[in-house]
């Protein structure tokens, strides 16, 4: 008698991005992707639990005892005030709604690939906008704080070192753009290439942990990391709040 063979069901690897369906404006084709499927996902989710949270809010205004909901959101705003503050000081009030917003946004585009969506943050489209808003804002604050002086303090300290200034200048959006994309996607290309090139049986529990590293760890840490530098930058721009 031969011995039975366990069926080896192998799938090409796919952690590409994929068109949903396509339309057509002025004579040009469109497509719709499953990163901007998934970025409408995930906007509608934040839009649905902040109108949950301003519900809670105000029926727990009428109420002496606060809720489980509403003691996690003063723990979550406590939290994200206190990452503020560290950094900005006593500007952090004029940036905390911004930094949470973003910090809110990335940080469930990097944890939806739990529930089988492609993250939006694996494609360099959405990092790399996340880096174009912190550029101009970092750039705004400092043209608001110091005028003229902020594009002659390329210059300096003398003028030839302008060019490696400048250079420094734009490398700041796109180096956090790239390290949020590249992180993410490295956990998109580990995941594909594990279920398309492993057996069945080896989908079996053994993902879940890869998915806890790549997807929630990582997720985690690298939304923590763009917050941070956003502030930092920010920080640069603007000092702690006590000049002014």
């Amino acid at each position: 008698m031969g011995m039975m063979k366990i069926p080896m069901v192998v799938h090409e690897p796919d952690f590409m991005i994929h068109g949903v369906f396509q339309l057509e404006a002025f004579g040009q084709e469109l497509w719709i992707t499953d990163t901007t499927v998934g970025a409408w996902v995930i906007t509608a989710v934040l839009l649905l639990i902040g109108l949950i949270a301003n519900r809670k809010l105000k029926a727990a205004a009428d109420s002496d005892v606060p809720g489980a909901f509403q003691s996690a959101l003063e723990m979550g705003m406590e939290a994200l005030e206190n990452m503020a503050q560290g950094i900005l000081g006593g500007n952090a009030r004029k940036f905390v709604n911004y930094i949470g917003t973003i910090f809110l946004f990335i940080l469930f585009c990097n944890l939806s690939g739990l529930f089988g969506l492609r993250a939006p943050t694996a494609d360099y489209g959405v990092t790399f906008l996340l880096g174009m808003f912190t550029f101009f804002i970092v750039n705004y604050q400092g043209l608001k704080n110091r005028g003229v002086g902020h594009f002659t303090s390329l210059f300096q300290p003398i003028p030839v070192l302008f060019p490696i200034n400048l250079i420094g200048e734009v490398a700041n959006p796109i180096s956090i753009s790239l390290r949020l994309f590249a992180n993410l996607l490295s956990g998109v290309i580990i995941m594909g290439l594990w279920y398309g090139m492993m057996p069945w049986f080896a989908n079996i529990g053994i993902p879940a942990a890869l998915h806890v590293y790549c997807d929630l760890f990582s997720g985690c840490i690298q939304t923590y990391v763009f917050c941070m530098l956003t502030m930092t930058y920010i920080s640069n721009e603007i000092g702690d709040g006590t000049r002014r």
